[in-house]
């Protein structure tokens, strides 16, 4: 493993994308959601991106520095069109209009199309959460087919995130974020790169057989090389059984087809889609009864008594938190291998040694 203080990495990650053909504003930003995901502990969604970026770029997927268009416009809807734009780009701009729609009238809903990889969407649950805002979020991933429906082992979903956030004055939100998957698609690959091994059962071979074996989902790959699904027999299993297969169905449907991203299929560039609902609880209540009810309630839901081998009943953005508290304190450990392949890309964009062996020192 390699250590690497949080400032340092989005130093370096942004030189990174500033290489590839980003503005200095859009490279820092970029780094600075990566990073974070990092600091959450959402390694999947983290600094491990940064080969996939680089390559979507350089292969004409992905925009650098894109502006939205909004395709429709009413007091409280928004029909935002990414332009295949950097997720951390289109999806701030996105939703800062969903956030002052809902200001103004209580309530609104934004759908966002052609959005590069949008990240960890929690961001952006958080992001409306500083606002006072309650959140709902239904994503997919058009031309990522890796999720196999409870009942069959084809592929056939993206692994299709649902986020809700909720705010909670002088506190942090209350923000679930997941994939609707067993794990997400970056868990696998941090898997593949000398991370945190699967959950038992995660995927699922072309025969039907449980594994947790990475190359069911890749294919052959070298341990600093790209990983590319497509070579792969297998799939990630949805998690839940029925209950989050269909869920992931929800998400394909109201992320992808109502947003007009298109529900997931292969042979297609990949854009995430999102549907987005935004309220305003001081609209909705009145008499302030929400605020209240929520702490009553969070405190009588963790006053639990505890099942063997658990130190608490958590809530959540509670575990995320405390990782955030404590890599922002002793720095983001990334594999070797994940290391290695950020800085193989480093390489490819003209990046010296120096400042290579800087960004660890």
């Amino acid at each position: 493993m390699v250590t690497i203080n949080s400032q340092k990495l989005i130093g370096f990650v942004s030189e990174i994308f500033s290489r590839a053909g980003s503005s200095k504003a859009e490279a820092d930003r970029i780094a600075t959601y990566l990073t974070t995901a990092n600091l959450t502990g959402h390694d999947s969604h983290g600094v491990i991106r940064v080969p996939k970026y680089v390559a979507w770029v350089q292969d004409g997927s992905i925009i650098p520095d894109q502006k939205i268009k909004i395709d429709v416009d009413t007091p409280s809807l928004a029909v935002i069109d990414g332009g295949f734009g950097y997720g951390q780009t289109v999806t701030p701009q996105a939703v800062k209009i969903g956030i002052e729609k809902c200001k103004a009238n209580g309530v609104a809903v934004m759908t966002l199309k052609n959005s590069g990889h949008l990240g960890r969407v929690g961001d952006w649950a958080e992001m409306a959460a500083a606002e006072g805002l309650i959140s709902i979020f239904f994503v997919n991933a058009a031309g990522s087919v890796l999720v196999a429906p409870y009942g069959g082992v084809g592929r056939k979903l993206s692994t299709a995130p649902y986020c809700v956030g909720i705010p909670r004055p002088g506190q942090g939100p209350v923000v679930l974020d997941f994939a609707t998957s067993i794990v997400a698609e970056g868990k696998v690959m941090v898997a593949s790169r000398g991370g945190k091994k699967l959950p038992k059962g995660a995927l699922v071979d072309e025969n039907g057989a449980l594994t947790e074996d990475p190359h069911v989902l890749y294919g052959p790959y070298d341990a600093e090389g790209p990983r590319n699904h497509a070579l792969g027999t297998g799939a990630i299993r949805a998690f839940g059984e029925h209950k989050g297969s269909g869920l992931a169905l929800m998400c394909e449907l109201l992320g992808g087809a109502l947003t007009g991203n298109g529900a997931t299929k292969t042979d297609r560039r990949f854009s995430n889609g999102m549907l987005a609902i935004f309220i305003d609880p001081k609209v909705v209540d009145p008499a302030h009864f929400f605020d209240g009810e929520v702490a009553r309630y969070i405190a009588y839901f963790k006053d639990s008594k505890l099942a063997q081998g658990h130190e608490a009943v958590l809530i959540p953005g509670e575990p995320e938190a405390a990782t955030r508290a404590e890599r922002t304190k002793n720095g983001v450990p990334l594999t070797d291998e994940t290391w290695n392949s950020i800085a193989a890309t480093a390489r490819s964009l003209g990046i010296g040694e120096d400042a290579i062996a800087n960004a660890t020192g």
